[in-house]
């Protein structure tokens, strides 16, 4: 092996930086004027299995799902902050493996002014976020975009986000009454597929969340 010289610099393969204001997941919070219709978004979500694509906010006439790179925890901790003026998102949501979203396209926002928007090339517009010191600054979002219409959810790669335990309750027994009536057509013959997805608490994480009822 060739000896390194003290100019050289080495990087180990596949080093992973361990950070604790970094996620391996990406975070896709729901928006509405009240908890309410951000918990309704949240239940089209649900039944739907996919998350619609959105122009707002998004230069160059493309349509995006939009992520966060924070972690899951410091998000709580933001949304459980009383008049928190700065978050737009309320307590529902998805979480997904950041490499599966890199897989389908997904890629960080590019942070910079808008007289710089020009300077990113057609297929990369999609990627501005307006940044101007002092004013406008969303950084603390970590963005990442997939550009798309939508995108299909995999039970199998998703974390559903709720607020409280109540939530999670609801989701599983809304999923026992939905598959009951196949189970007693079968005579009790065919075991009850388990529920298919993942659940983050967020009143787990030590926070308090707002207290929105899940449907009766």
């Amino acid at each position: 092996m060739k000896p390194r010289s003290a100019g050289d610099f080495y990087v180990r393969p596949h080093a992973t930086m361990i950070r604790d204001d970094l996620s391996a997941n990406l975070v896709h919070l729901t928006r509405g004027e009240t908890d309410q219709l951000a918990a309704a978004a949240f239940l089209s979500i649900f039944e739907s299995r996919q998350l619609r694509g959105s122009s707002r906010d998004i230069r160059g006439g493309s349509k995006c799902v939009c992520f966060s790179e924070a972690p899951l925890a410091k998000l709580a901790t933001v949304l459980a902050t009383p008049g928190n003026q700065a978050m737009r998102y309320k307590p529902f949501g998805v979480m997904v493996s950041k490499n599966w979203l890199f897989a389908a396209g997904a890629r960080p926002a590019i942070y910079q002014p808008d007289n710089e928007f020009e300077l990113l090339c057609e297929r990369q517009q999609f990627r501005h976020v307006r940044y101007e010191p002092g004013t406008t600054d969303y950084t603390w979002e970590r963005e990442w975009r997939l550009r798309a219409d939508a995108l299909e959810l995999n039970p199998d790669h998703v974390t559903l986000i709720v607020p409280t335990r109540a939530w999670e309750r609801w989701a599983l027994k809304k999923h026992a009454n939905e598959a009951r009536p196949r189970n007693i057509a079968l005579q009790g013959l065919a075991p009850i597929a388990p529920f298919p997805w993942h659940i983050a608490v967020l009143e787990d994480l030590g926070v308090s969340m707002p207290a929105v009822e899940p449907p009766q």
